[in-house]
């Protein structure tokens, strides 16, 4: 059996990183990327790549240097938060030109392939805040109810060829992702007091425990891959499952009022 291969974005750290070393311990042969090549160079990958999914050029090169893989896992991104009528417009189109569209250039380089040969799995990282947006991350929660959204129709388009998609939403996850954040939440003003409430609130959604690892998502990338269904979505963290389950056919309304009551939350 030939060795499945895989490319992966956003590898300098947390996810991106746990996956594309998930995948290599499993028999994948790997290519992981980043921005910064010195943040991937230690990764005991089959290659680590420079990429910028922001870039045109930087995608059709890579793709013209990987040629066809198994499996696409789009991880890049960042966050982005602050009250929806304080952050920067030129802020919010950055976010979106990574998060959604870096996305959307990897899968149109990389699905032709796929759809040709009959198989393959597009992994969509979003988040739980591409299930329901909360107050002061309105614009990340954006970039992801896009991804969310195109993900659905891929799936229904490149799935009569035999390519699946996989739409992974982690919950709180123990990385180094605010290290890149956007952060326009601590500012005095109007929303000063909801910014405190709210970091407050969260912590009620994991039950007091520590945040888990990347490498809990990695794993659940994986058996999700190997699994005889795929899943569309894939909610990851306990906080991610209450409230994808509690979302389900619920109305907004009654969803609100009772992840208020769960967060006593009295904005």
């Amino acid at each position: 059996m030939a060795t499945k291969r895989a490319i992966v974005t956003g590898c300098s750290s947390g996810i991106g990183r746990a996956t594309a070393l998930e995948l290599t311990a499993r028999g994948y042969e790997v290519f992981a990327t980043a921005r910064r090549h010195e943040s991937i160079a230690d990764l005991a990958v089959a290659r680590a790549l420079t990429l910028d999914v922001d870039s045109d050029e930087s995608v059709v090169a890579a793709q013209a240097t990987v040629g066809p893989v198994d499996v696409l896992v789009n991880n890049a991104g960042f966050g982005i938060e602050g009250p929806v009528e304080e952050v920067p417009l030129a802020e919010v189109r950055r976010a979106f030109e990574t998060n959604f569209f870096g996305a959307a250039r990897m899968i149109q380089a990389f699905v032709p392939a796929m759809r040709e040969r009959g198989s393959g799995t597009i992994v969509n990282v979003t988040s739980v805040a591409g299930i329901v947006g909360g107050p002061l991350a309105g614009f990340y929660s954006a970039t992801k109810f896009a991804l969310e959204a195109l993900s659905e129709s891929l799936h229904l388009e490149v799935g009569h060829f035999g390519v699946k998609v996989l739409v992974v939403e982690p919950g709180s996850i123990d990385t180094r992702f605010g290290d890149n954040m956007v952060d326009l939440r601590g500012r005095p003003g109007p929303y000063a007091e909801l910014a405190t409430k709210w970091e407050s609130a969260m912590g009620a959604l994991g039950g007091g425990e520590p945040a888990p690892g990347p490498e809990l998502v990695a794993t659940k990338i994986c058996n999700a891959l190997e699994a005889e269904h795929c899943p569309l979505r894939l909610p990851v963290g306990a906080d991610a499952e209450l409230i994808a389950s509690s979302r389900q056919g619920a109305s907004y309304d009654d969803f609100e009022a009772a992840m208020r009551q769960i967060l006593q939350l009295d904005w």
